[in-house]
């Protein structure tokens, strides 16, 4: 099998699996559920737990905040660098079957911005507090799904933004002395 073919049909398969789990919207609580989690993951969830661990853990929960909102700034240049180097249109306008449940915040897919952030703010999160990790672990997989079932994202832009946040944290975590999560 050649490079072009291997391509092609990696491509409809992402597809394939974008339509099949984009149909979960047709069902108006799926389609809500995820619409709010979307919403959140625009950065009203990030934002209220920086509040929250400056609120609840003083200089340490502003350590934390600072290193979440400087992982955020690095994450969201990489993220509109991507978007603008591959400008991949959207599930939704390279095929009809697919449904927009929401509307986008811009024009291209690759890779999941949402996805991208909630994973490194969750990773960054839970070495500063692992605590959360029952809230947080959820919360992200239901942001990544969100994408996909909102018809906004393919799968592979959801892994890419996935694989992307953990390196993107990793690294943050390196930079950081004393802060790890294992």
């Amino acid at each position: 099998m050649n490079r072009h073919s291997l391509q092609k049909r990696l491509i409809a398969g992402d597809s394939g699996w974008c339509l099949r789990v984009n149909r979960w919207g047709e069902r108006g609580r799926s389609r809500s559920y995820f619409a709010v989690v979307s919403r959140l993951g625009d950065g009203v969830f990030w934002y209220v737990l920086m509040g929250a661990l400056i609120a609840l853990d003083g200089m340490d929960g502003l350590a934390a905040s600072a290193h979440l909102a400087a992982t955020g700034v690095i994450a969201l240049t990489l993220y509109k660098l991507l978007k603008r180097w591959t400008r991949r249109p959207r599930p939704f306008a390279s095929d009809q079957r697919i449904h927009a449940w929401v509307a986008p915040l811009d024009e291209f897919s690759f890779p999941s911005g949402h996805t991208l952030h909630a994973v490194a703010f969750s990773l960054v999160a839970m070495a500063h507090y692992p605590v959360l990790a029952w809230l947080l672990i959820p919360f992200t997989a239901s942001v990544a799904a969100s994408r996909v079932v909102l018809g906004l994202h393919y799968p592979s832009d959801v892994l890419a933004a996935t694989a992307i946040g953990t390196t993107l944290a990793g690294i943050s975590l390196w930079m950081v002395p004393g802060v790890s999560l294992f």
